[in-house]
């Protein structure tokens, strides 16, 4: 925390707006591992959320929550993304992370499965305490298209602390790179766009040291 407390007047401040969020949406370049991981026999979406939750884990500014009017810091954070059912319908999933990729690959396809087999509504945490999602990050996949931008649900704006993350198609630009719409939202009192900087680049060389470094 004593991080945090180095910017604590700047969260004071974005913490006094009605509506203290900042919500990015830009092109995100990385290592082509859609080639990769078709080699590997790897589900590519499973692939990228990993080092996606891994580079939030490394940094600092992505683990700060409020609970109960006071500034937290999550030790580990996790990751609940969207699914469509059989019916077409959208649905959540809910597991831990894990730091390693063939067990966190594993527990994101259980949850995937619970999901897209239930036609009731799960894990949206409005029966449980407002607390129970604060060491999670809300991610969405939108795979048919290119999006310019993104307005994430709020369910108020004065406590929306948990980050909303979304991207999209997958577009090979090269033999070597990828690009994809992507966008964060977060809230303004705890991550700054160099912050988002940060996380961009940390996503890129962790896909590539993943590839380098990959064994079955």
């Amino acid at each position: 925390m004593k991080n945090f407390e180095l910017r604590r007047d700047r969260f004071d401040f974005f913490e006094s707006f009605e509506s203290p969020i900042l919500n990015l949406t830009l092109d995100l370049e990385v290592p082509n591992f859609m080639t990769f991981c078709k080699r590997e026999e790897l589900p590519v979406f499973h692939f990228f959320l990993f080092f996606l939750m891994k580079s939030l884990n490394d940094l600092d500014h992505f683990k700060y929550r409020i609970v109960n009017g006071e500034v937290i810091k999550n030790d580990l954070i996790h990751g609940s993304y969207t699914v469509l059912n059989q019916e077409q319908l959208f649905n959540y999933t809910c597991f831990k992370y894990q730091h390693n990729l063939s067990s966190f690959i594993s527990e994101s396809l259980k949850a995937r499965e619970i999901s897209t087999h239930s036609k009731t509504l799960l894990n949206t945490a409005i029966e449980e305490s407002s607390n129970s999602t604060k060491d999670y990050v809300f991610i969405t996949s939108l795979p048919w298209f290119n999006f310019t931008s993104i307005q994430h649900p709020i369910y108020k704006f004065k406590s929306s602390d948990v980050p909303s993350i979304a991207w999209g198609k997958f577009n090979l630009i090269d033999s070597n790179k990828i690009r994809m719409p992507f966008s964060i939202q977060v809230h303004h009192g705890f991550v700054d766009g160099l912050h988002i900087h940060q996380l961009m680049e940390k996503i890129s060389s962790s896909i590539e040291e993943g590839m380098r470094n990959f064994t079955k």
